[in-house]
């Protein structure tokens, strides 16, 4: 969910539901649940769809973009991965610290400042 959250910009329950990973929405639920306990996302009520949530990064997720581009670059390396994640991952090598830095800076404005 944090990846999803950083990196494919999903916000919702049913984008997270349609993630590759294909888990069901029990677990989902039971994860969503264990990261907004660990102060890692929020949830607020998405004001365009009365049943919907937004969730958000909260500082102490997005303070994991680091460790999280390492593992995608780690996993280029020794794990099969598609080519868009080959790809995405060798832009964070290449990019370093300093595209991490402007990255992060970018998830602070979308999921700090409003849901």
């Amino acid at each position: 969910m944090v990846r999803d959250l950083m990196f494919a910009g999903k916000r919702h329950f049913r984008e997270f539901l349609k993630s590759d990973e294909k888990i069901s929405s029990r677990i989902l639920a039971d994860r969503l649940d264990s990261l907004l306990e660990a102060g890692v996302i929020t949830r607020s009520d998405d004001p365009t769809h009365r049943q919907k949530a937004i969730y958000s990064l909260t500082e102490k997720g997005i303070d994991l973009f680091p460790v999280i581009a390492q593992i995608g670059i780690w996993g280029r390396a020794y794990r099969p991965v598609t080519k868009e994640s080959a790809a995405a991952a060798a832009e964070l090598e290449r990019g370093g610290p300093r595209l991490w830095r402007k990255t992060m800076a970018e998830l602070r404005r979308t999921h700090l400042a409003h849901p």
